[in-house]
């Protein structure tokens, strides 16, 4: 990729963008920043002045967008419908993520890629800590996970290096915008309906998940979850080239590769990991740890490594995540628990009496299929700016609402009695109160803590 005196297009700074820049920077780009704060509100004026950074603030002026640029790279929250995007892309312009950005500045690494509506980060920090002991010191974990991986590029000096393993959550935000980026190992761990406030379709959203596979060829491996049937109706619309790894939570003697047999985690009819060495609670749980197994063997890891490894992992924060026991009761925090599947998956992995606390950003998700599985939910009380539809939809009059969390949190204590489960799992995002679902997760641990 040229990009010495290239002009180049940054749309929003936050951590991608400013990590994008410096990489641009540091290979000698002319530099344009637009960015929707207006200038006084952008805290990282001062860097990007003293990086000769063009800044554009305070709204997207159409002119710029008449500009020629080599390429742009876009952050991944920003809409692929806004007018601006349709008109980079009329002029055929080229849109990237930094993700993309860094791949085709350090492409000869080995590049590891997890997609799929829930379970991501379970599965790629799970993986992580797998090729971390295995590979110390050449292993990485980037992208949507919190980390860009342009700040791992930077920090690591990936394109002065060979032979590292980057380990990479990808949202379809972060997959609408690939051009070369090409995994050596991939998966869509699920596919079920999430970001209808940001995709013009369903459609659109499970299809756009597909392009973790595009650039795959027979050379790389792409572990297939034989359980998701829509995951195999997009794989005949969208047909992968690479080599398939299937994965079933079957209980099947067939020799297949990998699947579960006698509490057992089987690769064709070896051994791999007893099903009582997980330490994460939910069936879901399992199905992570398959993946993560599959991505491990699939580059070279020993089984004695892997058992090392998922038999010391405890889980990630903010999933299924117990936080306290106060009188007899048990507090779980599933902030991550941001669309109805995630919300499913987590209620079904206890069977105790559960107070459910959903709210948050309407995403004007369905309700439908969560309201099968409230079986053994005592209570449902919502909160926040989409609180009260939650609650009508699930449950109608029999739930609550209260506009913020701590009064919802007080009236789920006041209602439990010792056995039950106060669970904190939204069904959609934090940013009606909150700037993420890690913050709102750390403030519900904090009221729970503070009781």
């Amino acid at each position: 990729m040229e990009i010495k005196n290239q002009p180049v297009l940054v749309l929003g700074a936050a951590r991608s963008g400013m990590a994008a820049i410096r990489v641009l920077a540091s290979r000698g780009a002319k530099i344009t920043l637009n960015e929707s704060k207006p200038l006084e509100a952008l805290s990282e004026r001062e860097e990007l002045e003293r990086l000769g950074v063009e800044i554009v603030a305070g709204g997207q002026p159409s002119e710029l967008f008449e500009r020629d640029f080599a390429f742009v790279v876009k952050n991944p929250g920003i809409k692929y419908t806004e007018w601006f995007i349709e008109r980079l892309e009329d002029r055929g312009i080229p849109i990237y993520t930094e993700i993309e950005l860094a791949y085709q500045l350090a492409s000869w690494h080995h590049y590891l890629a997890v997609t799929g509506t829930n379970g991501k980060t379970t599965t790629v920090t799970l993986i992580g800590e797998i090729l971390k002991k295995a590979f110390p010191g050449r292993t990485y974990v980037a992208g949507n996970i919190g980390t860009p991986l342009c700040e791992v590029l930077l920090e690591e000096k990936l394109d002065e290096r060979q032979d590292c393993y980057l380990v990479l959550e990808m949202s379809n935000f972060q997959l609408l915008n690939i051009d070369q980026f090409k995994p050596e190992v991939a998966t869509i761990i699920n596919l079920t309906p999430d970001h209808l406030d940001y995709m013009r379709s369903l459609d659109e959203y499970y299809a756009s998940k597909t392009r973790i596979y595009m650039n795959q060829d027979r050379q790389d491996q792409f572990v297939l979850n034989e359980d998701d049937p829509m995951i195999l109706e997009y794989m005949k619309q969208y047909p992968p080239h690479a080599s398939i790894i299937p994965l079933t939570m079957q209980e099947t003697k067939r020799i297949g590769r990998y699947h579960l047999a006698d509490g057992w985690i089987m690769d064709r009819d070896q051994k791999v990991l007893a099903l009582d060495k997980i330490q994460m609670v939910g069936r879901q749980n399992i199905q992570n740890v398959m993946i993560a197994i599959a991505f491990a063997k699939a580059v070279g890891v020993a089984n004695e490594v892997i058992n090392d490894v998922i038999s010391h992992f405890p889980g990630v924060e903010h999933r299924v995540e117990f936080v306290r026991e106060l009188d007899g009761v048990r507090y779980y925090n599933d902030s991550k628990g941001t669309n109805t599947d995630a919300t499913i998956v987590a209620v079904e992995s206890f069977t105790q009496p559960v107070i459910l606390l959903v709210g948050g950003k309407e995403k004007n998700l369905p309700m439908d299929e969560l309201k099968k599985h409230l079986g053994h939910v005592k209570q449902v009380i919502g909160y926040g700016a989409c609180g009260k539809r939650l609650v009508d939809d699930l449950v109608g009059e029999e739930g609550l609402y209260y506009p913020t969390m701590d009064e919802a949190l007080a009236k789920a204590r006041s209602l439990a009695k010792a056995g039950d489960v106060v669970l904190l799992s939204p069904t959609t995002s934090s940013f009606d109160q909150f700037h993420s679902f890690e913050e709102r997760g750390t403030y519900f641990k904090k009221c729970v803590m503070s009781m």
